[in-house]
C-alpha cells in the first residue's frame, strides 16, 4: 500500500491534534508556567555542582503565551522563602524584557559550597501572567578557580557520600537493559544479545551446588553465529574476557572488567575511579558446566551521560532512511558516557573535529549544552595535531554560541578563538600554509600544541594511504591516498585554505560581539584579501572547479567540496563544481560526509545528498548496520580502516544533517530567537522532524506529492520562525488563508509561535 495513502487511513497526527488544541487553548486568559528550567545549561543542577558566582537561568515561555514581555526571577535559599515575599536572595521583581535564555543571577552575593533554589514566572505582550515555574535546586560548587590545571576544568566533587557529581556539566549513570533474547548455544554456554551495544558491563544471577565454581565471560560488539566474536584482530571492535569464581547459592554478580592500561594517547580521558570500568558490548557469552550453573536475570549494565530519548524524533517514508537515523541518534546517546566529546573506545580522546560533527548532532537530537562547552574549554587547552582541527573550534565556538546564546564563552575564550583561526600562518601571497617558516614552536605553544613541529600539518582527511611502495598499515587505508580521494598537498592547500576562509568570517561577527571594532575591520580585511588570494591560487578558471593547491593540476573531491561548503565557489561556475563533486561519489570518509553533505544541500542538491545517505555501497551508513555496528563505525568499513572502532560519533553526521539540512532548521538569530525553516525533501513522499532547541521544541511534518505540500509547524514560544519555500510554489495557504507568494528574491514566510499550517501548490 503506497505509504501516503496508508498514512492517510491512520488517526491524526499529533501536530494536527496540537494545531486543533493551540486555536482552543490560545483563546484563553490563563498562561502556563515557563517550563524546562536549566541553570548554567544543566538541566539537572541538583546532579551537578555549579561554579559560576553570578549564573546564568534559562526557560522556555509557553507556546501559548506566543512572545514573553516581561519575566520575574525569585532565588532563596531554601524552597520554603521561595515566595515573593521572603525570597532572601533575588527577587527581580517584573522585569520588562524578551529574554527568556542567559539571564544573569543579580541579587546578593552568593557563597561557595551553599546550594539555592530557584524558580520563574513570565508575561505575554497581551498581559497574560503565568504562574511560577516548578522550583529548581542548584548545588554551588568552589567559586575559587585560581587552582584549575585550565580555564573551564570540571573536578569531580562528593555532593553527599558516595554521590559524585562534576562541575560545571552532567555526568553518567547506569542504566539495566533486558536482553532481547538469552539462548543456551550448541556448546552448553549462555549466549545473551542486546538491542543494542553499550559502554558497559554484565550483571546476572548465578545459582550454583558449590563453592568456587568457574565460569568465563565474554563481551564483545560482534557474534560469530551463537558466540560472542573472539578474534578482533587489529580492530578496535569491542570485545574482552573476563574469569569470575562463583559461590554456592543464589547470588548476584557483577562482571568487573580489568582497568584501561595507561594510554599512549596524549588526552585520552579516563573514567572516575568511582566508576566500574565499562567496555562497549552487545553480546554476552557465559562458559559455564550447564549441569551444575543456571544463569538467571541477565542485564546490561549501560553507562548513559544525561539525556532525554524524546526530546528529538524523525520519521520518513523511506526505512533506509529512517536506519541511519536511527543509527546516528543512538550513537550521540552512547558515546558521551564520559562526559566530554570524545573519539571512539580505542583512544578516548577528544578531537576537534571529532568533537564539532558530534555538538552539531547533539544538539540536534538533545537540548544538552553543558557538554559541549566543557569539551570547547578543554580543547583549547590540549590541542591535537591537524591545522584544520585547530580551525575547528572557531567553528565550535560560533555553533554553541548560536544554539544557545552564550555570549560569555566568546568573551572569555575570544584571545585563544584569535589563535584558533590561524591568521599567523598568514604568508606574503595572503595564503596560510603549515609549511611555511612563521610555523614556529612559539606559535604551536600560543595553541597549546604540545607535539614536534613537524607533526603539525594539513589533514583534509582521514584515514591517509601508505607511502607509494609501501604496505598499509593497521590504521591506514589500502587505496592510494586514503580518504582524501587522491589529493596533492603543497605548500598551500586549497582545504586548509578553505577553513582558514570560513573562520576569518566568524572572527570578524565575534570581534564585532565582543566589542571589538579594530579586530572586526582587521578580520573583515583578512577575509577580503584571503577570498581574493583563494580564488586566483585554487580556482581553475578553464575547467570551472578547484585544484588541490598551488602547484598542482590534481582535482579532489575535497578541494571542491569543502570549497562550496564554505560558499567560496562563485556563482557562474556552481554548476561545474557540482557536477564535478557528483562525478566523485562518496570519495570521502565518515569525517568528510559531513562537509560534502552540507555542501550538496546548501545549492538545493537535495536528491543527490539523500542518495548518498540511503546508499549501500560500502561507503555508506548502511554499511556499518550490515556489517552488524549499532553506534557509526569510525571509518566506512575495516577495509578502509583496519583497526577502526564501532562507536564513533563523528559518523553520527545524519542526525544534524537531516535537522539543519533537510528540514533547514538552524538558528538566524542566537539562541533560536529566529530560526529558518528550508525543507529539502527529494523524493520523499513524507517527513516529520521533532528537534530540540534553548527555547522549546520545533517539530515540523511535511507531506509531498502532485505539485503538493502540506506542512505542519510546531513553533517554540518566544521565537519566530522563517519558513523558505521553493520557487515553483505560486499558490500558499497559511492556516486556511491565502497568503501573497514571496517573490523571487527569496522572501520567507514568518510564523509566530504557535502551531500552523501550510498548503502549497503550483500550476
Amino acid at each position: 500500500m503506497d505509504y501516503c495513502f496508508q498514512k492517510s487511513l491512520q488517526t491524526v497526527t499529533a501536530l494536527t491534534l496540537a494545531f486543533s488544541s493551540f486555536l482552543m487553548v490560545s483563546s484563553a486568559k490563563s498562561l502556563p508556567s515557563p517550563y524546562g528550567l536549566t541553570c548554567e545549561f544543566l538541566r539537572d543542577p541538583s546532579d551537578a555542582v555549579v561554579t559560576d558566582s553570578t549564573p546564568e537561568f534559562n526557560w522556555i515561555f509557553p507556546q501559548e503565551g506566543v512572545s514573553q514581555y516581561a519575566f520575574q526571577v525569585l532565588v532563596a535559599s531554601s524552597i520554603r522563602d521561595l515566595n515573593p515575599a521572603n525570597a532572601d536572595l533575588w527577587n527581580s521583581g517584573r522585569v520588562v524584557s524578551s529574554n527568556s535564555t542567559n539571564i544573569s543571577y543579580a541579587g546578593k552575593k552568593l557563597m561557595s559550597h551553599t546550594s539555592i533554589w530557584w524558580q520563574v514566572r513570565v508575561w505575554s505582550e497581551n498581559g497574560d501572567s503565568s504562574g511560577y515555574a516548578v522550583p529548581q535546586i542548584v548545588y554551588l560548587g568552589d567559586f575559587d578557580r585560581s587552582n584549575l590545571d585550565y580555564p573551564g576544568q570540571s573536578r569531580w566533587v562528593e555532593l553527599a557520600k558516595d554521590h559524585f557529581v562534576a562541575e560545571d556539566r552532567q555526568c553518567a549513570h547506569f542504566f539495566e537493559i533486558e536482553p532481547s533474547s538469552v539462548k543456551v548455544n550448541e556448546k552448553g554456554n549462555y549466549f545473551i544479545e542486546f538491542a543494542k551495544a553499550a559502554f558497559g558491563t554484565l550483571q546476572f544471577y548465578a545459582s550454583t551446588g558449590m563453592d568456587d565454581q568457574k565460569v568465563t565471560v565474554f563481551l564483545g560488539e560482534r557474534r560469530k553465529g551463537e558466540e560472542v566474536h573472539k578474534d578482533p584482530g587489529v580492530s578496535n571492535i569491542g570485545f574482552v574476557q573476563v574469569s569470575l569464581e562463583l559461590k554456592k547459592g543464589l547470588h548476584m554478580y557483577t562482571v568487573k572488567l580489568p582497568e584501561r592500561p595507561p594510554s599512549r594517547y596524549l588526552h585520552s580521558q579516563r573514567l572516575a575511579t568511582h566508576y566500574a570500568e565499562v567496555s562497549p558490548f552487545r553480546y554476552a557469552e557465559i562458559r559455564i558446566d550447564p549441569n551444575q550453573v543456571e544463569i538467571t536475570a541477565v542485564r546490561q549494565l549501560a553507562l548513559f551521560y544525561y539525556c532525554d530519548d524524546n526530546a528529538s524524533e524523525f520519521q520518513c517514508s523511506d526505512d533506509r532512511l529512517q536506519a541511519v537515523w536511527n543509527l546516528s541518534k543512538y550513537t550521540l546517546k552512547a558515546t558521551p558516557f564520559l562526559g566530554v566529546y570524545a573519539d571512539g573506545n580505542r583512544e578516548r580522546m577528544p578531537y576537534e573535529a571529532d568533537a564539532y560533527i558530534q555538538q552539531l548532532s547533539h544538539y540536534a537530537v538533545d537540548r544538552e549544552y553543558a557538554i559541549g562547552r566543557y569539551t570547547i574549554d578543554f580543547l583549547f587547552d590540549h590541542a591535537s595535531w591537524p591545522t584544520e582541527w585547530q580551525m575547528h573550534m572557531v567553528l565550535m565556538t560560533w555553533q554553541h554560541y548560536m544554539y544557545t546564546g552564550d555570549l560569555e564563552l566568546l568573551e572569555e575564550r575570544y584571545a585563544d578563538l584569535k589563535r584558533k583561526s590561524l591568521y599567523q600562518l598568514t604568508e606574503e601571497n595572503d595564503l596560510i600554509s603549515s609549511r611555511g617558516g612563521k610555523k614556529t614552536r612559539a606559535f604551536l605553544d600560543s595553541l597549546n600544541f604540545p607535539g614536534n613541529v613537524s607533526q603539525f600539518r594539513d589533514i583534509v582527511d582521514w584515514p591517509q594511504g601508505p607511502t607509494p611502495g609501501e604496505a598499509a598499515q593497521s590504521h591506514q587505508s589500502p587505496v592510494p591516498g586514503g580518504e582524501t580521494d587522491g589529493y596533492v598537498f603543497t605548500d598551500f592547500n586549497t582545504v586548509v585554505n578553505a577553513f582558514h576562509n570560513r573562520c576569518l568570517h566568524i572572527m570578524a561577527e565575534m570581534a564585532r560581539l565582543t566589542g571589538r571594532q579594530a579586530d572586526h575591520e582587521f578580520f573583515l580585511d583578512l577575509a577580503r584579501k584571503h577570498g581574493t588570494a583563494f580564488l586566483e591560487s585554487f580556482f581553475d578558471a578553464e575547467r570551472g572547479i578547484f585544484t588541490d593547491g598551488v602547484s598542482t593540476d590534481h582535482a579532489s573531491l575535497h578541494a571542491n567540496m569543502f570549497a562550496l561548503a564554505f560558499d567560496l565557489v562563485p556563482e557562474k561556475y556552481l554548476s561545474q563544481v557540482v557536477a564535478f563533486i557528483e562525478s566523485r561519489g562518496m570519495a570521502c570518509s565518515v569525517y568528510g560526509a559531513q562537509y560534502l553533505l552540507e555542501a550538496l544541500f546548501n545549492v538545493n542538491e537535495a536528491q543527490y545528498a539523500i542518495d548518498l545517505l540511503t546508499s549501500d555501497g560500502k561507503r555508506s551508513w548502511l554499511n556499518m548496520i550490515e556489517n552488524g555496528a549499532t553506534m557509526t563505525t569510525e571509518a566506512w568499513d575495516e577495509y578502509f580502516k583496519p583497526n577502526l572502532t564501532w562507536n564513533h560519533a563523528w559518523g553520527a553526521s545524519p542526525a544534524n544533517i537531516m535537522v539543519r539540512k533537510m528540514f533547514g532548521i538552524e538558528p538566524l538569530e542566537p539562541a533560536f530567537k529566529s530560526f529558518q525553516i528550508k525543507p529539502q525533501p527529494g523524493d520523499l513522499e513524507y517527513m516529520s522532524v521533532k528537534t530540540p532547541t534553548i527555547r522549546g521544541e520545533i517539530a515540523c511534518e511535511l507531506t509531498t506529492g502532485n505539485s503538493h505540500w502540506e506542512m505542519l509547524i510546531s513553533v517554540p514560544g518566544n521565537t519566530k520562525a522563517f519558513v523558505r519555500l521553493p520557487q515553483a510554489f505560486d499558490r500558499v495557504l497559511l492556516n486556511g488563508q491565502l497568503i501573497s507568494r514571496p517573490d523571487s528574491n527569496g522572501e520567507d514566510i514568518g510564523l509566530p509561535a504557535g502551531i500552523h499550517k501550510l498548503i502549497c501548490d503550483r500550476n
